[in-house]
């Protein structure tokens, strides 16, 4: 797995509920690739929930709708917008679970509509929430525009990258 770049982390006025890693009322989701997958390990917090030491189904929707959202900035490179969401909640979560993991990939694509599936996951494994969520994606130009959006990357994977270091000081290569 490898590390996404949030590409706003720095930017002035970004304070995303979802991922925001300054936003201390939101989730601060973190996010990596892995293959095919985005992949999100997010540990629950008591002012996250519903019922009491029950993780709020408001609170999964959101972490599941994120998640989703990522695989639209990596996978398709551009920005888009929920149109619709389907969330089927299977099992209760306890927000004094140790952790949870979220996995989303793209199903389809049709023109500007991604349609991505998205799983939560307790810290024994079982599946608790599946969302299916309906994207309309946006061209590069609007994404650029409107979202500053221009790439998102994954951290270099530390290997290969000091091998182009050490390539670097015995020639000219970069």
């Amino acid at each position: 797995m490898k590390k996404i770049i949030n590409p706003w982390k720095n930017m002035e006025g970004y304070n995303c509920f979802g991922c925001s890693p300054d936003n201390e009322a939101g989730v601060r989701m973190e996010f990596y690739e892995d293959g095919d997958e985005i992949v999100s390990i997010w540990k629950p917090r008591p002012e996250y929930q519903g019922w009491l030491n029950t993780l709020h189904g408001g609170i999964q929707s959101v972490l599941l709708d994120e998640i989703c959202g990522w695989v639209v900035f990596r996978k398709l490179q551009t920005g888009g917008v929920t149109s619709k969401m389907e969330t089927r909640f299977r099992k209760s979560i306890s927000t004094n679970d140790t952790h949870l993991v979220l996995r989303a990939s793209l199903r389809e694509q049709k023109r500007n509509i991604a349609v991505i599936e998205a799983r939560l996951y307790n810290s024994m494994g079982e599946l608790c929430t599946e969302a299916t969520c309906t994207y309309f994606t946006f061209p590069q130009e609007k994404a650029e525009k409107e979202m500053c959006f221009h790439h998102c990357d994954v951290e270099p994977d530390e290997i290969l990258l000091s091998c182009l270091m050490k390539m670097k000081e015995k020639s000219n290569f970069l």
